[in-house]
C-alpha cells in the first residue's frame, strides 16, 4: 500500500511495516533486493523492498509473472527491473533453503 496515497485514518488499529521495520519484523527476504546490485540511484529502493517483502510473504516462490505484477507499481528510473526480478528469485531461494 502506498503511504503517499493512504490516509493514516484508514490504517488505524492495523499493523504498519515501514522499510526501516523490515528486519525488525523478521521480513529479511527483501534485503536481497537491496544487496543484489539492483539499486543504482536509490530512488525506488524503499518501495521495491517493501513490495518484494509483501510479495514474498504472500507467495514464497513467485513466478516471473507474480513478480512483475507485484512490482508493477514501482518506477525504477535506472531500469534495473530484470535485476530486481532476479534478486527476488534469489531471496525466495535462500528462504526456501532455511
Amino acid at each position: 500500500m502506498r503511504s503517499c496515497l493512504t490516509p493514516v485514518s484508514s490504517v488505524a488499529g492495523d499493523s504498519v511495516i515501514t522499510v526501516e521495520g523490515l528486519s525488525q519484523n523478521g521480513i529479511t527476504r527483501a534485503a536481497g533486493v537491496a544487496g543484489a546490485g539492483c539499486a543504482q540511484c536509490g530512488y525506488c529502493q524503499s518501495g521495491q523492498m517493501l513490495s518484494a517483502a509483501a510479495l514474498l510473504m504472500r507467495t514464497p516462490n513467485p513466478t516471473d509473472t507474480d513478480i512483475d505484477a507485484a512490482m508493477s507499481g514501482n518506477l525504477c528510473r535506472c531500469g534495473t527491473y530484470s535485476r530486481i526480478r532476479q534478486a527476488i528469485h534469489q531471496a525466495a531461494a535462500r528462504e526456501a533453503r532455511k
